[in-house]
């Protein structure tokens, strides 16, 4: 059966149980080729398991899924040398240098001595670890490990990537530096599925994002349309004087139709924006009342909202899937020993 190659992932109803917990309870998923797609959810919402599953390395109890048009279930080969896949826990050896690491991965994908020199040249430049080739792993910082693993699931230049929480634990400026790899792969022409627990990651990076929970897909949809779903922007505004908080209180009432709450300091006032353009209106009626501003800002919903919402809880307040995890990487570690090519367990 020919399948479009429009699809780089396409996954219907995907399963999988691990004794008396569902992990995965009928996920759905479809991710054009050419995008970054970002599955975002709490630890234990089944995130990895999928990753899992649509990489061959666990088996799917229930649904079936296709990578560029082949079957996971019965075309496992074929997918794997279309897969590339960085897992949360680096797949690297600590007491060798990245330059032996990269070497190695290379050989055993089936690239030449020379090939595999050159290949691994180029990916230490690519991630910025040159100066530290030969520089045992067990020395390099947590982001710098994380780069190298990326850098090594890279080797094969797989038309499809896989990135389970790749910046889990990075500081600020090591995360910018893998957003701006993430977004080089795509534009050369790389699929990308990145999971991740943060909404600033998927908003910087994703076309479309899926909202997990519980192992079911419970939203979907660009970032902006996941914010607009789950509740409105607020208008916040600190007034210079706090003697005109009532006249404020009432002009925004007159104006939005909405309700201000005050904040405890008494100059603060917090408003739902329904409509953007009525703002323009509420200034003008301030500034023909003699009420100044001192500070003005519009707040979306946070990443906790977001959940709240959607789920009930937010993404802390969510029990870590232990089983899930360990399970997941003993059924990964025993199928993940016939993996090859493109993909590494």
């Amino acid at each position: 059966m020919t399948r479009s190659t429009e699809w780089a992932v396409e996954a219907h109803g995907l399963v999988k149980v691990f004794g008396d917990n569902r992990a995965v309870d009928g996920v759905d998923l479809t991710v054009r080729a050419g995008t970054v797609y970002g599955v975002l959810g709490p630890n234990g919402a089944g995130k990895t398991t999928t990753i899992s599953m649509l990489a061959t390395l666990l088996r799917p109890d229930g649904g079936d899924a296709f990578v560029f048009g082949h079957d996971i279930r019965t075309e496992q080969q074929v997918v794997r040398q279309l897969l590339g896949v960085t897992a949360q826990f680096a797949s690297v050896d600590e007491t060798l240098s990245a330059n032996e690491n990269l070497m190695i991965f290379a050989r055993l994908l089936g690239l030449s001595g020379r090939e595999a020199k050159a290949k691994t040249a180029e990916l230490l430049e690519e991630f910025g670890l040159t100066d530290a080739a030969k520089r045992p792993l067990k020395k390099f910082s947590g982001g710098m490990r994380r780069r190298l693993d990326l850098a090594a699931s890279l080797i094969a230049q797989p038309p499809l990537i896989f990135l389970d929480e790749p910046t889990t634990g990075l500081d600020p400026r090591t995360r910018a530096q893998m957003w701006d790899t993430i977004r080089r792969l795509v534009a050369t022409g790389s699929t990308v599925l990145l999971t991740t627990q943060y909404l600033d990651e998927a908003d910087q990076l994703a076309d479309r994002i899926a909202v997990i929970d519980r192992g079911r897909v419970v939203a979907e949809g660009t970032a902006d349309e996941l914010k607009a779903s789950v509740g409105e922007s607020s208008l916040q505004l600190r007034l210079a004087d706090s003697s005109d908080i009532e006249d404020a209180r009432r002009a925004i009432a007159a104006v939005l139709g909405v309700e201000a709450v005050v904040s405890p300091e008494g100059s603060r006032l917090t408003a739902p924006m329904r409509e953007a353009d009525a703002v323009t209106d509420l200034f003008v009626t301030f500034r023909e009342a003699g009420i100044h501003l001192q500070e003005m800002s519009v707040q979306k919903p946070t990443l906790d909202e977001v959940f709240l919402t959607l789920t009930g809880h937010g993404v802390e307040d969510e029990e870590t899937a232990d089983q899930e995890s360990a399970e997941t990487g003993q059924d990964a570690a025993s199928e993940g020993a016939t993996t090859s090519e493109g993909i590494r367990a």
